[in-house]
């Protein structure tokens, strides 16, 4: 499979395992979890069809590790929109994390913090590297380093998806270093 049906693959299962399962007919269970079998079949009667060999790609290649499956199913790893429980392990964060942003949205991120938006979770990167390239994804990227340690031992919970990425509910002003 080329690069960008890939891409294009990838993308359809994000949005409709994280957050638009109904619009293509699919029910998540209360963990996330759908049947491969359905989700294809749902494909192909909305005019994307996806073959296993295409799923098992996007599963195994994708560098951040969106996808898990297990036995017959499958489910996104984090970022849902719609109501799951991801089940995910608590967990006692590194010192420092990072969040890759842009921006103009610092001026609210100093005001509020991190707050998840649309998700469950704020979303938090092990390294700068990688929120470079989360940030870069909406512009110039902005990389802003939490002091997850700290606030871990405040009294916040973190959690870890299967693909590394931290998830904290909120990180207020006072957590975060901003640049310059």
């Amino acid at each position: 499979m080329d690069d960008r049906r890939l891409i294009r693959v990838s993308k359809f299962l994000s949005r409709h395992l994280r957050h638009q399962p109904g619009r293509i007919g699919l029910t998540l269970d209360p963990a996330g979890w759908t049947e491969i079998g359905p989700l294809l079949a749902a494909a192909a009667r909305h005019g994307f069809p996806i073959t296993r060999e295409e799923l098992a790609q996007v599963v195994a290649g994708n560098d951040k590790r969106r996808f898990a499956v297990q036995d017959d199913r499958i489910r996104a790893n984090q970022g849902h929109s719609v109501a799951v429980d991801l089940d995910l392990p608590v967990a006692e964060p590194p010192e420092f994390l990072f969040h890759g942003t842009v921006g103009d949205r610092l001026a609210a991120i100093r005001d509020t913090g991190l707050r998840p938006m649309s998700r469950h979770a704020v979303h938090l990167s092990p390294d700068r590297e990688t929120a470079t390239r989360v940030g870069a994804r909406r512009g110039r990227p902005v990389v802003l380093v939490v002091r997850s340690g700290d606030m871990h031992r405040a009294g916040h919970e973190f959690r870890i998806s299967a693909n590394g990425v931290w998830l904290v509910g909120h990180v207020p002003p006072a957590s975060i270093a901003f640049p310059g």
